[in-house]
């Protein structure tokens, strides 16, 4: 018996979106009569604090958190939206309000995803946090990468150096080059340690009055950095479970979560790593920063920057105005592009 041909892209983006549709279908049906509008109260403000299927907790400015349903007409919802919506007269448990609108977003948060394509995940931020650490080893190659996220989505970043605790005195002379070329291109950059708490007051004073989103490996502390800013964490997650008498879905929904100090966090695993293969070539080179003032002056239209004769790129690295360090990362996140771009061509299929 001959195998079965694997789904391509279209087939299982098809096949979702139909899921989706009678499940939206059986949600409506089974939420309508439980909030007519002679049920709700007036209009009021609120933020989207987590989004998962047809619902959204939403917190309104006065503090209340409720579960909503969400208008049909409303295309795109996901945390830190701002919002229009109206709460019920009589609330108890369940579902407790409607989202009528959403406000344009000053900022929005993507990530790439290998079947659905670019991915809405969080919006209004105003900074992300990346977070590098002195162990198991310290790269410029990992903060780079996620300096080119950053750069493509407008939002403002800052490089922390965690468990500086560790550093030797082996280690401080090439670190701490490297991070002042960070420095000479204009990039804020602070040094930590979420152990015995050095640094930590000064990333508090960041965050205040702030929407930021920590990102950076799995083992560089991410998670001891925020919780000794937010040692609370756990409870704020519970929080609209709680209030309102409905289990959370899903682990892996973005969440808005408060600093005691002042400033939200967006805290999920989606806006923690960084892929890059949906960036063509060239977009990479204009979010490395020191390249912007180079980029459109090579000889060829279609320099790779590299060995091709007449490119500005090489000719400012080669004076001393691109470090080292830099130029080579530019070269090894282009030539991953193409690995990753194979991988997800040979994951999805494709019947376009």
């Amino acid at each position: 018996m001959s195998k079965k041909k694997p789904l391509s892209q279209g087939q299982r983006r098809r096949m979702r979106a139909n899921q989706e549709k009678r499940l939206q279908r059986k949600d409506s049906g089974s939420n309508a009569s439980e909030l007519q509008d002679s049920s709700l109260g007036p209009e009021q403000l609120g933020t989207v604090i987590s989004r998962f299927g047809q619902h959204a907790d939403i917190e309104t400015e006065s503090g209340q958190l409720a579960r909503c349903n969400i208008r049909r007409n409303i295309q795109s919802l996901v945390t830190g939206d701002k919002v229009v919506a109206r709460l019920a007269k009589d609330i108890e448990t369940g579902i407790a309000g409607v989202v009528e609108a959403v406000h344009p977003r000053h900022s929005s948060l993507s990530r790439p995803d290998m079947y659905d394509g670019i991915k809405i995940i969080a919006a209004n931020i105003d900074q992300i946090l990346i977070v590098s650490s002195v162990v198991p080893s310290f790269t410029t190659q990992i903060i780079d990468r996620y300096l080119v996220a950053a750069e493509d989505t407008g939002i403002s970043p800052i490089i922390i150096l965690n468990k500086i605790d560790l550093l030797t005195d082996e280690e401080r002379p090439e670190v701490e080059a490297a991070l002042e070329r960070y420095r000479d291109i204009g990039y804020p950059v602070y040094q930590v340690s979420s152990k015995s708490g050095l640094g930590v007051e000064g990333i508090k004073d960041l965050l205040n009055e702030n929407v930021s989103v920590f990102v950076g490996q799995s083992g560089v502390g991410k998670s001891s950095l925020i919780n000794a800013m937010m040692p609370d964490a756990e409870l704020q997650i519970g929080d609209v479970s709680e209030n309102s008498g409905l289990g959370q879905h899903t682990t892996t929904t973005a969440k808005l979560l408060h600093f005691a100090s002042g400033g939200d966090l967006v805290d999920s695993p989606g806006v923690r790593e960084f892929a890059l293969w949906h960036l063509p070539a060239e977009r990479v080179g204009w979010c490395f920063i020191e390249f912007r003032d180079y980029l459109g002056t090579c000889k060829f239209r279609d320099c790779k920057h590299k060995n091709d004769p007449g490119c500005a790129i090489t000719a400012a690295f080669n004076d001393g105005k691109i470090a080292e360090d830099r130029y080579n990362n530019y070269h090894k996140i282009i030539a991953s592009l193409d690995e990753q771009r194979h991988a997800r061509h040979f994951r999805s299929g494709s019947d376009e």
